[in-house]
């Protein structure tokens, strides 16, 4: 395949409900792997949307996210949100030693233990919700508290200190250029945040998530104090944003698709398998995310990368590969399942993701369990969406059963 020559511009500001980006749609069929430039940084970048071509550059070393650190590099907001001693900017085998301390907070008997009280945390947002009675707004109740209660009780964070916080982890992922200030302040300020906190646990540990990590040994390796300090930070954004956004809109997506539902409320033991499915369907966020740096000249999909261009994936669009998923485009929540890219592919899967499923699995179970009659208090065509930020979700969403 001979590579166009075209140069694409990507501003990735689609933000129509959780309908597919065309412009990401046309580059799948008419340029796979294209050129692009994107509203901020310099120069240009290739964009990779096949899931084979995505699931090679994630997965060889000679495509470097380290290479990335100090680099300008295009992207979708005006400051990066990435710092550079975080475990997104590690190449494997610095990475895979973090990756092992962190993995330890995330195992399967870990997150098993997080369950009861995570339940206990849905039950309580449900039943103040069930209270007031409906419509309802379901963000303002449940998605907007549920992953930041469930991730600052796993990081034992005073409530004092959680408002505040949150707050700041929203200002760090606005896009708008008048914003770059504050997101600056506001990544500077959580910064010093967990300096101190991660600080304070290390010299007197207790049974909290960044306790197990500041006391995770590898043999003889331990995390740094830089190190420790951005994962905290890492976790809080991650564990907070993603499960809230993704708690609406596969809410949203259900109460739009009927059969689905139905479907799902009379097999709820399809429940894993099904969420797994909306995460596969739903374009949870805009554009692409952290890229990489090719290292060497490398032949991918018939174009040649050369050694220091800058190389982004789309995990949403190989999430729609109809190579990969028979009609990508349906939502089939008894689809067959097979690994998809929500949570990155290779050495940055994301770590959190077990608890990312088991939140979205007791919410969305309990909250069809609870109201059987759920169903949107508004036309689909009034529900209001985020269009500032990378992340895509709805402002609210009003609810009644």
């Amino acid at each position: 395949m001979e590579p166009s020559e075209t140069v694409f511009t990507c501003p990735f500001d689609f933000a129509d409900g959780l309908e597919f980006d065309p412009s990401l749609r046309q580059l799948m069929t008419q340029a796979p792997i294209a050129r692009i430039r994107m509203s901020y940084g310099q120069g240009e970048a290739w964009l990779v949307t096949r899931f084979e071509d995505v699931r090679v550059v994630t997965t060889d070393r000679r495509f470097s996210r380290a290479a990335v650190a100090g680099r300008d590099f295009p992207r979708m907001t005006p400051a990066p949100i990435v710092q550079d001693e975080s475990i997104n900017l590690l190449d494997p085998p610095e990475s895979s030693r973090l990756r092992r301390l962190v993995s330890q907070a995330f195992t399967a008997p870990k997150v098993e233990a997080m369950r009861p009280a995570t339940q206990r945390i849905v039950d309580e947002l449900i039943d103040g919700m069930a209270e007031q009675g409906p419509p309802a707004d379901l963000v303002k109740h449940v998605s907007s508290l549920l992953p930041l209660t469930t991730i600052c009780e796993v990081l034992d964070i005073p409530e004092a200190d959680r408002p505040e916080l949150r707050g700041r982890a929203m200002a760090m992922m606005n896009v708008g250029a008048t914003t770059r200030e504050a997101a600056v302040r506001a990544k500077a300020e959580l910064r010093a945040y967990f300096a101190d906190l991660t600080a304070r646990r290390r010299a007197d540990p207790g049974d909290d998530l960044i306790s197990s990590l500041a006391t995770a040994r590898d043999g003889d390796e331990v995390l740094g104090t830089d190190e420790l300090t951005v994962m905290a930070m890492v976790l809080l954004m991650t564990g907070h944003d993603t499960s809230t956004y993704q708690l609406s809109n596969i809410t949203y997506t259900l109460l739009t698709h009927p059969e689905q539902r139905e479907k799902l409320r009379a097999t709820p033991e399809l429940l894993p398998k099904a969420l797994e499915e909306l995460l596969r369907y739903i374009p949870f966020r805009k554009g692409v995310g952290i890229p990489r740096i090719a290292t060497e000249d490398v032949e991918l999909g018939g174009v040649t990368i050369r050694k220091n261009d800058t190389v982004h994936v789309s995990y949403l669009a190989a999430n729609r590969d109809p190579a990969r998923f028979e009609r990508p485009d349906e939502l089939d929540l008894e689809r067959p399942t097979a690994p998809h890219m929500t949570f990155g592919w290779g050495a940055h899967h994301c770590i959190g993701a077990p608890l990312a499923l088991m939140e979205l699995e007791l919410a969305i179970g309990t909250l069809l369990r609870r109201f059987p009659g759920l169903a949107l208090a508004v036309p689909a065509s009034e529900v209001r969406w985020n269009d500032e930020s990378i992340w895509r979700y709805p402002y609210e969403l009003p609810v009644t059963w």
